[in-house]
């Protein structure tokens, strides 16, 4: 099992890194506030604790779970601390509303990490597809991905897996702007067609 470092504290850090304790992995939560990331440690239990924000982190797998508008400033001030590391984006970049996103035509969220990331950091876009409060329950899920690099693609694959999910790749980097565009899609579904929350996409492969 791996290490699995997560910047970020709220409701999709404590949904993966909950799946990641019960799969084995070890986990380091870190945030701005040290007394909620041990707080959020202790509720994980064995296998989690709490890191120093801005340090160096323990994880091969860094977890940016911070909202879209703090994403590139904290990769910018992480610096060389993430210096080879694999960075799972999981934020979403629509509006207030989520009926748009914030970023330019062309681009995404990921892209731009990806931007201001050191060199031998490799951004891969993943999990934003999926509720936090659906990912903590005990069904197999679809999550799709999308990365540049082909080593760091398979190490997100395989910890996908290990939690019980489906890895499904989508491309690379230059496609994470349609995983981003489905915040709004799903924000659209659940508050209408759906008309729950409790909602997940799910792919078939006839054959």
């Amino acid at each position: 099992m791996s290490s699995i470092s997560f910047i970020g504290l709220g409701g999709m850090a404590h949904a993966i890194a909950a799946r990641a304790v019960a799969s084995g992995h070890s986990v380091e939560l870190i945030g701005r506030d040290p007394v909620k990331a041990k707080g959020l440690a202790a509720e994980l239990g064995a296998g989690a604790t709490a890191g120093t924000f801005g340090t160096i982190p323990v994880g091969d797998i860094v977890v940016l779970a911070v909202p879209y508008a703090s994403a590139v400033p904290v990769v910018a001030q992480y610096g060389d601390a993430l210096a080879g590391k694999v960075i799972i984006d999981i934020t979403n970049t629509f509006n207030a509303d989520a009926t748009a996103l914030v970023t330019p035509d062309g681009t995404s969220g990921a892209q731009e990490l990806a931007k201001a990331a050191p060199a031998s950091a490799h951004v891969v876009k993943a999990f934003n597809t999926v509720f936090g409060h659906v990912l903590v329950q005990e069904r197999l899920l679809d999550v799709l991905f999308a990365g540049d690099d082909a080593q760091a693609k398979e190490a997100v694959s395989a910890f996908i897996e290990s939690l019980g999910l489906r890895p499904l790749d989508i491309g690379g980097l230059e496609m994470a702007r349609w995983l981003e565009a489905v915040g709004p899609l799903l924000m659209g579904l659940a508050r209408n067609g759906a008309g729950t929350f409790d909602v997940a996409l799910s792919f078939d492969f006839p054959g």
